[in-house]
C-alpha cells in the first residue's frame, strides 16, 4: 500500500501493476534510477529496461547504481525527449514507461508525451508523474512550473490514451496510468 503522506516508493509502485517478466521497459528522465532499478528487478533478467535521460550526471548516477544493484538487463541512454523522435527508440517497441517528473522541466510537452505514444506498444501501458499542483511548499518545484493534472489529462488525451487512470503515488506528486 502507498502512505498518501510518503514520498514515491518505485517498489511499492511497480509491486501494484501488472509488470511481467521478460518486458521491456524505457525510463523516459531515469535520474539517478530509481524507477529504472525497481523495474529490472520486476522484469527479470530476460527483460530488458532503457534509461533515457538528457543529462550526463544523470546518466553517470545511473551507471553507479547499475553496478551497485549488479544488475545486466539495463541500458542507458543520451536522449532529448524534447524532439520529435527523440528517445530513438522503434516505434512500439516498449511494454512499460515511467515519465517521472520531466514534463515540468520541458517546454514542449506535447512532443514528450507523443514520444510516449510512438514507442509504446498495443496494449503497453505508462506511468506519467508530475508533482503535485497542490503540494507545493519547500519540496519540488516553484508551482508556476508544475503542471496541473486537467492539462496532462489534456495532453495524454490528445496523443490518443484513452484509458486515463489515477494512480496512488503520496503526498507531493500525482500519476496518471495509461494504456495504449
Amino acid at each position: 500500500m502507498i502512505q498518501s503522506t510518503a514520498f514515491v516508493d518505485p517498489k511499492a509502485v511497480i509491486r501494484s501493476l501488472p509488470v511481467q517478466p521478460k518486458g521491456v521497459v524505457a525510463d523516459f528522465g531515469c535520474g539517478a534510477g530509481y524507477f529504472a532499478v525497481e523495474f529490472a528487478k520486476a522484469v527479470g533478467d530476460d527483460g530488458n529496461v532503457i534509461a533515457i535521460d538528457v543529462l550526463p550526471s544523470a546518466l553517470e548516477a545511473m551507471q553507479s547504481r547499475i553496478k551497485t544493484e549488479g544488475l545486466r538487463n539495463i541500458a542507458v541512454k543520451r536522449a532529448n525527449l524534447e524532439r520529435a523522435n527523440g528517445s530513438g527508440l522503434e516505434s512500439a517497441s516498449v511494454d512499460w514507461i515511467i515519465a517521472k517528473d520531466v514534463l515540468f522541466q520541458n517546454a514542449k510537452k506535447d512532443i514528450l508525451i507523443n514520444e510516449i505514444a510512438r514507442v509504446l506498444r498495443p496494449g503497453g501501458q505508462a506511468i506519467v508523474m508530475e508533482w503535485s499542483p497542490v503540494a507545493g511548499g519547500a519540496i519540488g518545484p516553484d508551482s508556476g512550473l508544475r503542471v496541473p493534472q486537467d492539462e496532462l489529462k489534456g495532453l495524454l488525451q490528445s496523443a490518443g490514451f484513452s484509458a486515463i487512470n489515477d494512480l496512488p503515488v503520496g503526498a507531493f506528486h500525482y500519476a496518471f496510468l495509461v494504456t495504449k
